[in-house]
């Protein structure tokens, strides 16, 4: 890295540091201590990147997983330690498991994150038991409050080496020349204030797992304990009389990698063999197979998202549910193709006919029957008023007009020359103004048939005399 235009250490090892050197130390300072220094790029990009791949690999034992910095990971593991047989085992599974890939790893547990994250980086780690955390930090060196350098260098100035130091010594003062910061993070430390973690992912509305003594790797087994998995999680949203639009299929191999798929659902869905179809689809569709490696040791089913499910009492006297079968179908083919490519168009009680029928995913609403087409719906034997399909963008074409203000005679559209015969309108549209720029030019619609009999609709984009003296002409669609 660069320090006040020299380079600068970012980062030390274990043999580095044991020979003084620190990040921050100037390359040259660092180079003078030993000469044949190995050093290499600093990248926080590529780190970052890094610690949230470790990050995703964390989440077999939490789904509450934060960064804190360049070099930490908080996991909030409150009601889930007992999974793992405790805390202890927690810790060390956690320093096996990222041992093995390489990396130097020191864990603690303790009632507050702070504490946890001092006691780890300055205390050796281990387990602070519950109100211990005051007594746990007490002999921490003044660092572990993570403080500016100022600061810190003005505290040591002070003679206050350790945490217990600055703990003994009066508030007022303190906050007079430091501000509150430094009591602020003391508090932190010593368990007298508490600032929840602020995880990578929101929480889900609730979750299934299972844990495998022995790693499972068959896909009738995958999919067997998907379906017992969506029958945990049913239950789960019965009792809170809700049903998931959102589902997450998380599975973590024996060798510590994660992989996750989603799918999403167009009504609350919490029927088992539903959620098993729909992930079954997801995986088939896959481009990037998920790799079973030496197997899965954790599978687990999130709920993103719920709504409130309601019972739909079905007649004896009605057929088949259409709208539930559209649903079903409109989910299915979402999970294979993804949602974005699955649209419906909606309705939208708007002027401007760009604006008027937008493509959006069929999972986000109801089904397609369920939008309101009566604002489009023309009079009794009345000719469509507009063309079913738009041209986007407007095709520019010019035009000869008997009247600047009045409707077309011939237009050359692509070097065709087109004779109107006929010509309806103009149909005028003036520009939202809660939406659009000011100066956004009013238009003015015509539908015109050619001598050919083809039918099309043209807008003059602008008044007249009013808002330009040159008005361009544009084709916006054609009339089947």
């Amino acid at each position: 890295m660069r320090a006040g235009g020299a380079s600068a250490l970012a980062a030390v090892d274990e043999a580095a540091a044991a020979l003084g050197l620190h990040p921050g130390m100037t390359l040259a300072t660092a180079r003078a201590i030993r000469p044949d220094l190995a050093v290499h790029e600093a990248d926080p990009t590529a780190d970052r990147a890094l610690l949230s791949a470790l990050a995703d690999r964390a989440e077999r034992w939490t789904p509450l997983v934060g960064l804190d910095g360049d070099d930490a990971l908080l996991l909030d593991i409150t009601g889930a330690a007992h999974l793992f047989g405790g805390e202890r085992n927690v810790i060390e599974d956690a320093v096996s498991r990222f041992g093995r890939l390489g990396f130097s790893v020191r864990a603690a547990v303790a009632g507050t994150a702070a504490a946890a994250r001092a006691v780890a980086e300055c205390g050796g780690g281990g387990i602070v038991p519950p109100g211990g955390e005051a007594e746990a930090v007490a002999g921490l060196p003044i660092a572990a409050l993570r403080l500016d350098a100022a600061t810190q260098g003005g505290l040591l100035h002070l003679g206050l080496r350790t945490v217990a130091d600055l703990a003994l010594r009066p508030r007022a003062p303190l906050v007079a020349r430091f501000g509150r910061a430094p009591l602020e993070r003391l508090d932190l430390l010593r368990g007298l204030a508490r600032a929840p973690i602020s995880p990578r992912r929101a929480p889900p509305a609730c979750i299934a797992e299972r844990r495998f003594a022995e790693p499972i790797g068959r896909q009738e087994d995958v999919r067997r304990t998907i379906l017992v998995l969506a029958a945990d999680l049913a239950r789960i949203l019965e009792r809170r009389g809700e049903g998931a639009r959102a589902l997450e299929l998380v599975f973590f191999r024996a060798d510590g990698a994660m992989r996750s798929v989603a799918v999403e659902t167009g009504r609350p869905l919490r029927e088992p063999s539903g959620v098993l179809r729909l992930f079954a689809e997801r995986l088939d569709a896959l481009a990037d197979p998920v790799d079973p490696g030496f197997g899965f040791d954790v599978i687990r089913l999130c709920a993103l998202a719920v709504e409130a499910f309601s019972e739909i009492a079905v007649r004896l006297d009605r057929g088949p549910d259409f709208e539930a079968e559209l649903s079903a179908l409109i989910d299915r083919l979402a999970a294979r193709f993804g949602s974005r490519r699955v649209l419906r168009p909606a309705a939208r009680d708007t002027h401007l006919p760009e604006r008027a029928a937008p493509f959006l995913p069929a999972q986000h609403g109801n089904a397609a029957l369920a939008a309101d087409w009566t604002i489009f719906a023309p009079e009794a034997d009345a000719a469509p008023p507009r063309p079913i399909r738009l041209m986007d963008p407007p095709e520019r074409i010019e035009v000869l007009a008997e009247v600047p203000d009045g409707p077309p005679i011939r237009f050359r559209l692509r070097r065709v020359l087109h004779a109107v015969v006929r010509a309806e309108g103009p149909e005028r549209i003036a520009p939202e103004w809660w939406r659009a720029p000011e100066g956004t030019p009013t238009r003015d619609y015509f539908r015109v048939e050619d001598a050919d009999g083809r039918r099309f609709w043209l807008f003059r984009d602008g008044l007249y005399g009013r808002e330009t003296d040159r008005p361009h002409w544009y084709l916006h669609g054609v009339f089947a």
